[in-house]
């Protein structure tokens, strides 16, 4: 069955915006494109207002804009911040209603596996046992969900998802394909010949409600307790979240990113691509770490760093400046040892 074509109106997506509408205020949208392959029924952005020329050859029905565009041949809704109103507007456009598709005949339910009246799970997906499925949730195909794993309302798992035994998994969560949750943690204790023993990992992993996790992401389980993400973080692709480590509210953490064991991240944290973090250190709310950092030690919260180790990011910038110049200090030193020993001899 064809999915039906939604139409907005421009004012109801300027009260979504909280945005300013000039222009005819009864325009209906679509769909959402790009400045340049707009057409009649699109809404796009500008996020400058120095590139006002842009909407010259524009030829949807709208555009969200900064403030300080006021005027233009097309509707407008002018924001405060068009990046963030186009994500908004171009969430609702896409969004669709719930189609409960029930549990696939192909599909593997364990037994005292409570399944709510609306939800999807596609063929060849495995339930174990005594798990706990909140209403609207969608499982693809492939997706392997543990025993007494518990997943709150409107929760989508991916193709190829894992989600160990015990796991829980809040509500409005998305999990993209090839992800692990509840892998064991990476502990071992070496004898005197250098034989290693695995030390137990009998903890489980938590994600609360509002988090998206990327695809091929490993969070393993704690040794004891939890590894906890918090509400509203938003996981790339790629990371590796060792075990109980703490992941606070809304921190962004960028593809390839390593977080070794029992280190805090406090809210609103951000990582960037490649950073490394070492084990049992405490990031507070608001830190910022630049891509291919490497942080071993606590940070204060506000703080920004970046290089290998991390350094106040001022402090870096000062220093890398400085490394690209040391051939030329290296030739300069160079150059002043073989004068300073001409004038010894001189003497």
């Amino acid at each position: 069955m064809p999915v039906e074509t939604k139409k907005i109106s421009l004012d109801v997506l300027a009260k979504l915006a909280e945005g300013e509408l000039s222009g005819n205020t009864k325009t209906e949208v679509t769909g959402f494109a790009p400045l340049e392959t707009a057409g009649p029924g699109d809404i796009s952005f500008l996020v400058k207002a120095g590139q006002v020329e842009k909407l010259a050859d524009f030829k949807g029905s709208a555009v969200i804009v900064p403030m300080a565009i006021e005027v233009a041949d097309v509707p407008l809704i002018r924001v405060q911040d068009p990046y963030l109103a186009a994500a908004k507007i171009h969430s609702l456009l896409l969004e669709r209603p719930f189609v409960a598709k029930g549990v696939h005949e192909r599909a593997w339910v364990g037994t005292d596996t409570k399944i709510p009246g609306e939800i999807t799970v596609a063929p060849m997906a495995s339930i174990g046992e005594r798990v706990i499925l909140g209403e609207r949730v969608s499982i693809e195909s492939g997706a392997v969900i543990g025993d007494e794993v518990q997943i709150g309302a409107d929760t989508v798992i991916k193709a190829n998802v894992t989600i160990g035994e015990r796991c829980i998994v809040g509500s409005r969560v998305t999990i993209h394909s090839g992800t692990v949750l509840g892998s064991d943690g990476y502990g071992y204790a070496t004898d005197k010949r250098g034989f290693h023993t695995k030390r137990p990992q009998v903890g489980i992993v938590q994600v609360d409600d509002d988090v998206e996790i990327g695809a091929n992401v490993c969070i393993d389980r704690a040794a004891y307790g939890v590894t906890h993400i918090k509400s509203g973080s938003k996981i790339d692709n790629l990371v590796q979240i060792a075990h109980n480590v703490e992941v606070g509210e809304n921190c962004l953490l960028v593809s390839q990113v390593g977080i070794s064991g029992s280190t805090t991240l406090g809210r609103n944290v951000v990582l960037g691509g490649q950073a490394g973090l070492t084990g049992h250190i405490t990031l507070g709310d608001g830190v910022m770490v630049g891509a291919q950092s490497g942080v071993h030690n606590n940070q204060k919260a506000g703080i920004t760093v970046g290089g290998s180790p991390a350094l106040p990011i001022k402090t870096f910038v000062r220093a890398a400046i400085q490394y690209g110049k040391l051939p030329q200090m290296a030739r300069d030193l160079r150059k002043m040892k073989k004068e300073i020993a001409e004038f010894k001899e001189d003497k």
